[in-house]
């Protein structure tokens, strides 16, 4: 067999040089391969197996062997340079305006940080809801009041020890969705006027809620490869009173970085000097290109000054709005926040989730859309390349389905949006990450868009756009 198998791998090479296959696409099954080349099944998993150690092809759970996209070749974006000065949030109706063209089904959604339902395993949750409603009809319509349902707070902390993070079931609070969460975070730590730092492009998200909460934001210098600026960060706390600090370490929205270990640490270590509490958003960390999942910056907190955000909007469905806090030393004062705030989170998401974590649904659904989702951010990065100007740079990250690209300085992707919009595409243009509108000639884009969706279409109409 080790010669028929090396064989007819050399074979599929050939074939996939030929333009047979192309990137992205799905190999033939394998019994169908060996009926068709008239060899065993072994040898056609052999010949799978050599090629995809040699980074050829790649095996997806259920689904079979695809032949792999090749890495387009692209800069990223460069380092961020914001002002130096506290400032209050703008840009409402720009963001209204893209959450209210993010409902229309009729415009494809390459903007609102949404991954399309056919990530999510919506059978299963529609069953576990289901069974919930049915079995545990009381708790179901009843209020749970914070800090939450215990077995999902109980299953959520094994989630978090899976990475490294050890947290009790009682430190762990349930939210609506992980906005609420950093709002409670917030709401807890400062007082109106206050400035809290933050990354620069930030999540515009977060700047509404410092917005809300009548506070300003200092933007701090962001590299798109390594995060926040410790060197930065630490001159602006010299010339500013900060009472906050917010990071999205894993897989950042919108740059898509990873921060690595090395600056998490220096940047823990500069604000427990100054006590400053850091609030970290983990929305996109269970979502790695890989099987390896990364830690939090809470895996490092002995003091109880990080507050850990984070829920299954990104992972598991939007619509559940089930997130969860870890608030530290402020565990009090957040409950009584969350409390006041709505009474409780619905008893019935709380359920369902339970039940889907209990049974390992959870997990085994992070490990079959992991590759999925690199397959869609490589698809989106390899058509930008082919449509967008010479000089764009483009976010290459290893989580997540986000890109941040930066286009020639001539070209306004407020105007592009509005332009797109026409065409019934919608982007989410960068002036949307600053609390000063900066970042005109960026934009966000969503790559997790189902399998069959025109991209190479809408991606060539927005470069025509451009150019236009």
């Amino acid at each position: 067999m080790g010669l028929l198998y090396n064989e007819l791998a050399q074979q599929l090479l050939l074939n996939m040089e030929q333009g047979i296959w192309h990137p992205g696409e799905r190999l033939p099954g394998v019994r169908a391969l060996s009926q068709q080349r008239k060899v065993s099944v072994a040898t056609v998993l052999s010949a799978y197996r050599q090629l995809e150690s040699l980074g050829h092809i790649e095996a997806r759970d259920r689904s079979g062997f695809y032949m792999r996209r090749k890495p387009a070749s692209v800069s990223a974006p460069h380092i961020s340079s914001p002002s130096a000065r506290p400032t209050p949030v703008t840009g409402h109706d720009m963001m209204l305006e893209m959450v209210r063209t993010s409902a229309d089904p009729h415009v494809a959604q390459l903007g609102a940080a949404v991954p399309d339902i056919s990530y999510m395993p919506s059978a299963a949750i529609e069953k576990a809801i289901t069974a919930s409603a049915r079995q545990e009809r009381a708790l179901s319509n009843s209020y749970v009041a914070p800090p939450g349902y215990a077995p999902l707070r109980r299953q959520i902390a094994r989630h978090m020890a899976s990475f490294g993070c050890s947290v009790a079931p009682e430190e762990i609070v349930i939210t609506n969705g992980c906005q609420e969460a950093l709002t409670l975070a917030l709401r807890v730590l400062t007082k109106p006027g206050d400035t809290v730092a933050v990354e620069s492009p930030a999540y515009y998200g977060l700047l509404r809620i410092i917005d809300l909460l009548g506070l300003k934001a200092l933007e701090i210098p962001t590299d798109p490869e390594q995060g926040m600026s410790v060197q930065a960060l630490q001159l602006a706390l010299e010339n500013w009173d900060v009472k906050a600090c917010v990071v999205i370490p894993n897989y950042n929205n919108p740059l898509g970085f990873c921060m690595p270990q090395s600056r998490r640490l220096e940047l823990l270590n500069l604000l427990h000097k100054r006590n400053i509490p850091l609030v970290e958003d983990d929305i996109y960390g269970d979502l790695s290109h890989s099987q390896d999942r990364p830690g939090a910056l809470k895996n490092f907190d002995k003091r109880g000054e990080v507050i850990y955000c984070s829920s299954f909007s990104k992972s598991l469905s939007p619509g559940l709005r089930l997130g969860w806090i870890v608030p530290g030393k402020y565990q009090a004062q957040v409950e009584y926040a969350k409390y006041v705030n709505n009474v409780s989170t619905s008893a019935l998401p709380q359920l369902a989730v339970t039940r889907l974590m209990e049974g390992g649904q959870y997990e085994r659904h992070l490990r079959d859309v992991r590759p999925r989702l690199a397959l869609s951010v490589e698809r989106m990065l390899d058509a930008c390349v082919r449509h967008f100007p010479e000089g764009t740079r483009i976010t290459r990250p290893s989580g997540g389905f986000l890109l941040w690209a930066e286009l020639p300085e001539d070209i306004d992707t407020f105007a592009l949006a509005q332009k797109a919009l026409k065409e019934k595409i919608s982007i989410a243009p960068g002036a949307l990450f600053s609390a000063r509108g900066k970042y005109q000639n960026f934009m966000r884009l969503s790559c997790a868009l189902r399998e069959n969706f025109p991209l190479e279409g809408a991606v060539a109409t927005l470069g025509r756009l451009m150019s236009g």
